[in-house]
Parts: C-alpha cells; sequence; structure tokens
C-alpha cells in the first residue's frame, strides 16, 4: 500500500495483511495533544504548551467517508466549535496518490490553508523526512505551522477537553469530578475498537477464510453484546451521549450501505437489530449529527477506492432506510448533549 518514505511517496511500501491474511492497521505517527486536553491514563503523554487552544488557530483535514475522521466532525457539531475550528474536506475518491483536493466536487473542498493538491504534502509540510502513512484526520495548527495529531481517537478526546470555552457548553463526557465514569467511556471505546470499528476492516480485507471467519465472529459476538446492553440504557455509557457513542455511531451508520456488502459482513444489516437500530437512528437524529453524514461521499470511497474488494467500481443502490423513523429511545431517559442554561 501506500505511504510516504523519507518524505517521498511510495505506492509499495508496505502490505496491510500479514501472513495469515489478517488486515493490520498501521499506527499513527503525529501525537501531540493541546494544552489543557484530558490526556486519558492509557497514553503516555502530556499536553504541550506550545499549542494553546484559541478560536481560529487549528485546522480539521477531513473525510466525510472515512469514519475516523467522522468521528472528529461529528465531535465538532455536537460541542459547537465549528466557528473555532475550521475544517478542509478531500476527495471521497482515494487512487494511488492517496488523499486529494477536488473542489469542484460536491461537499468537497480546497485545501483552505496551503492550497495543496495532495493531503501528504501537508504531511511534508509537518515533516520533510516523513516516513508514515497519509490518512485524515489532521488537525493542523496555523501557528506552529506543523500537524499536531492525526490519530483519531486522541483528536476527539482534545475536541471534548480542551476547547471548553469555545464551543456550545456541551459536553462528551462527565465532569471532572466523575473519574470512574470517565474510565468506563474510555473502556468502552477500547472494547468496541478492535472487534467493531476496526472489525469490519477486518472482514473485508482479509485474505484467507480464517482471517475472514474470526472478523466475522468477532464482529457479530460484539454486535450482538452491545445491542442486549442497548435493551434498558439509552446510551452506551450513563445517561448522555459521550465520546463511546460518537465511535461506535461513526462505524453502525455505514454499516448497512457499505460494511454489509462491501466487506461481506452479511450475516445481518444493523437495521435488523431490535435496540442498535433504535439507537443509531437516536444518535443520527440529535442536533449535529445527521448533517455530518454525507452518505454519497461513504459509498462512492468504498465501492471505488478497493479494487481488490470491488474491482468493477459499481455503487451499490441500497438499503432505503428511514433515518427520520420515531426511534422511542427517549423513554430509557438518557439525555443527549445540551447546552448549558446559559447558553
Amino acid at each position: 500500500m501506500n505511504q510516504l518514505v523519507d518524505g517521498e511517496w511510495r505506492t509499495d511500501a508496505y502490505e496491510a495483511t500479514d501472513e495469515e491474511g489478517s488486515f493490520q492497521r498501521g499506527e499513527t505517527t503525529f501525537r501531540n495533544w493541546i494544552a489543557g486536553s484530558d490526556v486519558p491514563d492509557h497514553v503516555d503523554a502530556e499536553p504541550d504548551e506550545r499549542f494553546q487552544p484559541e478560536a481560529g488557530r487549528y485546522h480539521l483535514y477531513v473525510s466525510y467517508a472515512c469514519p475516523w475522521a467522522h468521528r472528529t466532525l461529528l465531535a465538532r457539531s455536537l460541542l459547537g466549535l465549528e466557528d473555532a475550528i475550521d475544517v478542509s474536506v478531500v476527495d471521497p475518491w482515494r487512487g494511488e496518490d492517496g488523499w486529494q483536493f477536488t473542489p469542484e466536487k460536491e461537499g468537497c473542498t480546497p485545501d483552505k490553508l496551503h492550497d495543496s493538491d495532495y493531503l501528504r504534502e501537508l504531511y511534508v509540510e509537518a515533516d520533510p523526512d516523513a516516513t508514515c502513512r497519509v490518512t485524515v484526520p489532521v488537525l493542523w495548527d496555523t501557528e506552529e505551522e506543523t500537524i499536531v495529531n492525526n490519530e483519531s481517537r486522541e483528536i476527539l478526546r482534545t475536541l471534548s477537553t480542551a476547547f471548553d470555552d469555545l464551543g456550545n457548553g456541551a459536553s462528551l463526557l462527565p465532569g471532572p469530578d466523575d473519574e470512574a465514569t470517565v474510565a468506563e467511556v474510555d473502556q468502552v471505546i477500547t472494547d468496541i475498537y478492535e472487534p467493531v470499528n476496526n472489525g469490519v476492516y477486518r472482514a473485508g480485507f482479509a485474505t484467507s477464510q480464517g482471517a475472514y471467519d474470526e472478523a466475522i465472529d468477532d464482529l457479530f459476538d460484539a454486535l450482538d453484546r452491545w445491542n442486549d446492553h442497548l435493551a434498558d440504557q439509552r446510551f452506551l455509557v450513563g445517561d448522555s451521549l459521550t465520546e463511546a457513542d460518537v465511535c461506535m455511531f461513526t462505524t453502525l451508520v455505514r454499516f448497512d450501505h457499505v460494511y454489509h456488502t462491501h466487506f461481506m459482513c452479511n450475516k445481518q444489516f444493523v437495521h435488523q437489530y431490535e435496540h442498535l437500530w433504535p439507537y443509531l437512528r437516536d444518535l443520527y437524529q440529535t442536533e449535529g449529527g445527521a448533517e455530518t453524514v454525507k452518505m454519497a461521499h461513504i459509498k462512492e470511497h468504498y465501492y471505488t477506492t478497493h479494487p481488490d474488494v470491488t474491482p468493477s467500481g459499481i455503487i451499490a443502490g441500497g438499503p432505503d432506510l428511514d433515518w427520520e423513523a420515531d426511534h422511542d429511545r427517549a423513554r430509557l431517559d438518557g439525555e443527549a448533549p445540551a447546552p448549558d442554561a446559559a447558553d
């Protein structure tokens, strides 16, 4: 697969699967934290005082197609940070040259900061000798002129905690005095990552039957578990929408349109689950949720960007789902994130 090697773009740099045919996701490389971020206990890092939380200073590079970038877009929307952090949106189609900017395409933008043709140019700007994959999201600092972080889970936590004074007063974490619940949010994010968030990729990119079977078993065991969990609980942790729900949402919202067919995760649709489907509609209908979902970008990316999986490039037509149908989840007494009364 393609990546930068010593600042040069290579199209044969690494294999995405191991000798057993199992998909192996590469590590992200830029892992700085903005001052004021609550760094989780599992991360060996400290906030960097060079990066102060200021409106207009930071910029997000995203793809509407990518579930990892979608996490940051959804958090930005739910927290009311649109005016504080602007975004540049890449083309959903990704070819041999990596993510590219095609502003003439609906829903896409130019590189608003550097007028780059390709996202990899930003990586080289940040590190001329970069050896890494070129991924979204990217959190860019316009003052230091560098990438702060390109790990979605860490950008999500930064948005949740470092920009409290710049948003709408909503929160995606329990209060600072509730460390036990914050720890539970972190644990749930970890628990759903391998079988669900990454599990769909483990199935779709598997190159052996054994690797595929293992991924599918893990995935649907997890979906069954979380479906049961949501039978009497509106959200994954506690009684309000948290980062854990953001991380679950961006996989589930793609599932029936893409992962079920394209990645052969076809034991069951999400819309066939008694509790996961209303839960997903509940999140979609939360103010700030639906506008971050660009299904045309999602479907174009997956069906046209992975020729080893779908060589024809034909985009599947269905399914036709009613995202606005009543979800009846409010009866479980949870609360979607809302601004403080003063706002």
